[in-house]
């Protein structure tokens, strides 16, 4: 099984996408770790190296075709910003959201910056990500149509929105498993 996680930054992404792979008993990749380690690496910040990425398409080319690696090996959890671009074969594909101003709390807990500090660092981020993604491969990331969920984590604590992408995966799995009279397999996937 091929679940890709994506969406906007602090919307709790990484920490769902790993929950799931724990709660499967499936591998977890980060596209988002990856991108930290080089930053840290490098000794800049992410929007530091975002800046980087616009003038080095390289780096972003090594992430995506590590998803798509990743993708192929199957058994897999892949928390990754294109990772329903690259892995376009995968079982299910999550979107997670959360409004702006939730996002900037989050980030800014999370990395021990101010409020204004994460809201410039992530509009930012963002920015430069829907440029390159449009520029290197043509992909609007805003288009979330090629997502079978998108939920908005805003809703519900961490553990309740765990709950419930646990369930739609053991939803598509019981799906799968079930067959109708004429032996024809029933998917949750159109």
């Amino acid at each position: 099984m091929v679940i890709t996680v994506s969406g906007l930054h602090g919307s709790g992404t990484s920490t769902q996408a790993r929950r799931l792979a724990e709660s499967l008993g499936l591998r977890y990749i980060s596209a988002g770790l990856l991108f930290r380690r080089i930053a840290e690496e490098r000794g800049l910040t992410l929007e530091e190296l975002s800046r980087l990425a616009e003038e080095d398409p390289e780096l972003d080319r090594m992430i995506d075709e590590r998803t798509r690696e990743e993708a192929r090996r199957g058994d897999v959890v892949i928390d990754a910003a294109l990772a329903g671009w690259m892995a376009e074969d995968a079982d299910l594909k999550i979107f997670l959201t959360a409004p702006l101003e939730e996002r900037i709390r989050r980030i800014a807990r999370r990395e021990g910056l101010t409020l204004e500090e994460a809201r410039r660092e992530t509009l930012r981020r963002e920015q430069s990500e829907r440029e390159r993604f449009k520029r290197y491969y043509g992909i609007d990331i805003n288009d979330l149509s090629i997502y079978d969920v998108v939920l908005n984590t805003a809703l519900f604590k961490p553990d309740a929105t765990a709950r419930i992408l646990r369930r739609i995966v053991e939803e598509l799995r019981r799906g799968r498993k079930h067959r109708s009279d004429d032996g024809c397999q029933i998917s949750a996937k159109p």
